[in-house]
């Protein structure tokens, strides 16, 4: 262990390939000092000191210690400099450095070996009065943020510190403080920090930088960091890098100053240099928004020469890294250092118009192009999104799991018949559940939002939301709804019906108030990215919709057909309900069939129109799946109501309902379990597929409709092959009786553990398989997708699990499940249409999966189809390159 190189120096030991070691930002200034560019020189401690740190539990091993001290050396010498020397000190920025950007996420220490002495040896070498200023100012930045980042004290004490010091003074900016303030602010932050830990601030600038090395390390684990990995899908076993970088300093005068600037505009992608800078100042002046920075053309006017330069530079990054460059920089009495470049993060509008104009200007290849630009990020082109100023002025008052994309506002109700009320009068509403059930769909259809405290990514708040497009925060078990109040609680705030409110899907976030929203728009770009990603991509992409407009809106986005189309949603509109609950209710077959009938032409109907909005494109028809008792109402008065429209009395109706309550629902009776006890239901809805199919197809001759009859949660052959006597002799019958040739499918879901196991024997009957990755998920983990989400935030913070296997699918189980099946299928029936109709199909590392195990298509929300799109895209181009 003693022989691992631990620690980089940038002069001559580091290159922009070795990202993993030094992460992105070490990697990026050994780069860029290998081009010559004027970078402080310094050096990069690596991810692998950071896995060792963890790994000998949260320590720095004696072998890394002798080589920081080692590489410290190297930088004194190369700088001209040495560390805690009183007449020549080198002072050094700590930064953080993983090899995927994660911004703000980690820690920085700035200014760091300043102690007394050193602060009196700088000042003893320059008389200037201004020059004592800047010195106090840099060490009472450099206690604050040591204190704050490595021993964890309050940020907010500090803060209240200099204003107490400010009122004294009587003034109201930091720059009004002069030298003495600056020195009565040391002295009281030193007290402050003995008061809080016992002991004096350390002046030992080798104990302060071991200590802040540590506290970089630790942020790696801290909670912002974890989310973001999460959301990011960056692995936990990554760790970060820690950069010592000499500082320079943008606050020494008015001939200095820093900034930060990207080569093309970071929201539009317009080409030219874009970004601000301020004169006398710190980086984290620019970043805190202190002061009022000037954008970057105006350097040309007072720093001429520096200008010219940088313009140089950054021209000459772009063309390296061949991508738009996100810079900082600092100017130093009239000299340029530049202190880090990355590929700059974008919108999704600018990820476009940058990569189609690189194309364009021949910097890179349509190849390359498709892989610049993030699946996920195509998202918030699809939906409105908020303003990002009143976003960054704004302040949640909870947060959940961000379920379906977008931006909402509008007034709190509590039911779904609530929301139809207000939205009748005009007002837009946001609807807000202890969790939602199929009853709430109208209500749902007519929110702008929809926000739950229980459930996760794959509830059915999620689901439907993503389906209609609808923004969605789930889960957020912050707010304790109270229906008889009509209001929910979060903390100490109440939001009462009426109240405003904002959701941001994207992030799960709720805001207390309105704020202001940006529509979606969908450019030239868009369009012609697409067309190029399709190119690539061998993977098809059909959508999961349940109605004409859903299905419309899926294939604008480029859908090749319907994956899964969940028969129940179509029951629970207007008459058919009621229809439905008469079945539910009947004593006898002929009673069922009877009211099943009332049903057949409805759904009928329904698919007609759909397969006339697919134009000739398959579709995935599941039969009835959820029980049969989240048809029928739970309350006293609601159960009273119905019990007189069917001419039953309360009492008979409670027994009914009474009958049909199970302790499990979702592994109860539901699903072909029905259509074994009812098999007039699965007749009804084989009637309803056949007949649509033979209608649209005498209309369009052209479209050739082969319909596909999906049995779902079978878990054994002989379930599935009583099922599909029941499908095939009805079809074959309504096929006879119309005197048409109409080809037809017969497949299953693959839902239950049971089924992937014995696959071979179930392909003999199946003539496709449709994965149910979320209810596969919850089968294999054993977790309720509705609940999982109140528990599993503590495996994360355990590192048990690192993303939320609803979102992203499990490849080690759930996955190895799906490829025994694909494998097993495939050995019964070669040709045998393999696809996945979870919610895990809108996801792309999923998407990626899908198209490594030979499934022939993935299917997913509507506004997820261009996603999925993409990630196929990648995920041909990558198998190609390797």
């Amino acid at each position: 262990m003693a022989d691992n190189k631990y620690v980089y120096l940038w002069k001559n030991e580091g290159d922009g390939s070795m990202r993993n070691l030094l992460g992105g930002k070490g990697a990026n200034l050994a780069e860029m000092t290998r081009l010559g560019m004027p970078v402080p020189q310094g050096f990069t401690i690596s991810t692998e000191a950071c896995t060792r740190y963890y790994d000998d539990g949260k320590l720095i091993g004696a072998d890394i210690e002798a080589q920081i001290v080692e590489a410290l050396a190297q930088t004194e010498e190369i700088n001209g400099k040495k560390f805690g020397d009183p007449q020549n000190p080198l002072l050094v920025s700590v930064r953080s450095g993983a090899r995927a950007s994660m911004p703000g996420m980690m820690d920085t220490i700035l200014n760091l070996g300043l102690n007394d002495e050193v602060a009196a040896g700088l000042i003893a070498g320059n008389s200037d009065p201004k020059f004592a200023r800047f010195v106090y100012d840099s060490y009472r930045r450099f206690i604050q943020m040591f204190s704050d980042v490595v021993m964890e004290l309050s940020k907010k004490r500090f803060e209240d510190i200099i204003e107490t010091v400010k009122e004294k003074k009587g003034v109201k900016q930091d720059i009004e403080l002069d030298v003495d303030d600056m020195k009565e602010l040391v002295s009281r932050f030193k007290a402050f920090y003995k008061e809080e830990k016992g002991v004096d601030f350390p002046t030992d600038p080798k104990e302060q930088l071991f200590e802040a090395v540590q506290a970089v390390f630790r942020s790696w684990d801290n909670p912002r960091a974890n989310t973001y990995r999460r959301m990011e899908g960056i692995p936990y076993s990554w760790g970060t890098a820690v950069n010592v970088q000499p500082m320079v300093f943008g606050n020494l005068n008015l001939n200095s100053g820093t900034g930060v600037a990207f080569t093309r505009n970071p929201a539009t992608g317009e080409p030219g240099l874009y970004g601000d800078y301020l004169i006398n100042a710190q980086g984290e002046d620019v970043v805190a928004g202190v002061r009022t920075a000037s954008p970057i053309s105006e350097l040309q006017d007072t720093m001429p020469e520096v200008y010219d330069q940088f313009v140089a530079i950054a021209q000459k990054l772009e063309d390296h890294y061949r991508d738009m460059q996100d810079m900082e920089f600092t100017i130093e009495n009239g000299t340029l250092y530049m202190l880090q470049t990355r590929n700059g993060k974008r919108t999704a509008a600018s990820a476009l118009k940058i990569a189609i104009d690189l194309v364009a200007e021949g910097v890179i290849t349509v190849e390359e192009a498709v892989l610049r630009v993030e699946p996920k990020q195509l998202d918030s082109l699809l939906h409105p999104q908020f303003e990002v100023k009143a976003l960054k002025s704004a302040v949640p008052i909870a947060k959940g799991i961000a379920a379906s994309p977008g931006a909402a506002s509008g007034r709190v109700v509590f039911t779904a018949d609530d929301a139809k009320v207000w939205f009748a009068k005009g007002e837009k509403v946001i609807l807000v559940r202890k969790e939602t059930c199929p009853d709430d769909i109208e209500g749902m259809q007519v929110s702008r939002g929809i926000l739950t405290a229980i459930g996760g990514k794959a509830s059915h708040a999620a689901v439907v939301a993503r389906g209609m497009g609808v923004c969605c925060v789930a889960g957020c078990s912050e707010i304790k709804v109270n229906y008889e109040a009509k209001l929910f609680t979060v903390g100490e705030k109440t939001v009462k019906e009426g109240d405003y409110i904002s959701l941001d899907g994207t992030s799960g976030q709720v805001y207390g108030e309105i704020l202001p929203s940006v529509e979606a728009t969908i450019s030239g770009d868009f369009e012609t990215f697409m067309k190029w990603a399709d190119e690539y991509r061998t993977l098809k992409v059909r959508t999961n919709a349940d109605t004409p407009r859903d299905t419309a809106k899926a294939v604008e986005f480029g859908a090749e057909g319907v994956g899964l189309c969940r028969t129940e949603h179509m029951f629970f509109e207007g008459d058919r309900i009621k229809a439905m609950r008469e079945m539910i209710v009947a004593r006898d077959v002929e009673s069922r069939k009877k009211a099943l009938a009332k049903i057949l032409p409805l759904q009928q109907g329904d698919f007609e129109a759909m397969y006339v909005e697919l134009a000739g494109r398959p579709m995935t028809i599941r039969f009835l799946d959820p029980p049969l008792h989240e048809f029928l109402p739970t309350q006293p008065a609601e159960i009273a109501d119905l019990a007189k429209d069917l001419g039953l009395s309360a009492q008979e109706l409670t027994q009914v309902v009474s009958s049909l309550h199970e302790l499990n629902p979702m592994m109860g009776h539901r699903g072909c379990r029905l259509s074994v006890s009812y098999p007039e239901i699965a007749e009804m809805q084989t009637k309803a597929v056949i007949r649509a199919a033979i209608a649209v197809n005498k209309a369009h001759p052209d479209f050739n409709i082969v319909p596909e009859i999906m049995i779902p949660l079978v878990g054994e052959i002989k379930e599935l092959a009583y099922v599909k006597k029941t499908v095939t002799e009805t079809a074959d019958a309504e096929i006879k009786a119309a005197d048409v040739d109409l080809k037809y499918l017969v497949g299953t879901m693959i839902e239950i553990p049971r089924a992937a196991l014995i696959a071979d024997e179930i392909a003999k009957e199946a003539e496709f398989f449709s994965f149910g990755t979320n209810d596969l998920t919850q089968m294999t983990f054993g977790f309720s997708r509705d609940d999982a989400g109140t528990f599993l935030d503590a495996y994360y913070d355990a590192k048990i699990y690192e993303e939320d296997p609803f979102g992203t699918l499990d490849q080690k189980g759930v996955g190895k499940l799906v490829k025994m099946a694909v494998e097993l299928g495939r050995q019964t029936r070669p040709n045998i249409k393999l696809g996945i109709c979870g919610e895990h199909g809108g996801d792309p590392a999923s998407v990626e999966f899908c198209h490594n195990i030979g499934l022939n298509y993935v299917s997913c929300s509507p506004f997820r189809v261009p996603v999925a799109r993409l990630a196929a895209a990648q995920a041909a181009i990558r198998t190609r390159e390797a």
